[in-house]
């Protein structure tokens, strides 16, 4: 629940400075790399979003994990890149 909680506020974090990098981009003030870092972030969004559909279904407990197997059977990063990172640490 410790390392959830890490990934979630992270997240967080991340997705609040992807939304200034937007703002400041309708403003002209941001550069090119730093759209390209909101827009990463934007991707993790929805990769959340994603498995947050299949949270609310029947089963999910069974379901989630079969997608994340699924998903790096066939070398796709299901889940967003915070959650990524800890499993990295974890196998060290």
């Amino acid at each position: 629940m410790i390392a959830l909680k890490g990934a979630l506020a992270q997240e967080k974090q991340e997705t609040e400075e992807m939304l200034d990098i937007y703002k400041r981009y309708t403003l002209g003030n941001a550069s090119k790399s730093e759209l390209r870092v909101a827009n990463k972030q934007f991707v993790d969004v929805l990769k959340g979003l994603g498995l947050g559909i299949f949270a609310i279904l029947p089963f999910a407990p069974i379901t989630i994990p079969l997608i994340i197997a699924l998903g790096n059977k066939f070398g796709v990063e299901v889940l967003p890149s915070s959650f990524a990172v800890k499993k990295e640490e974890k196998r060290k």
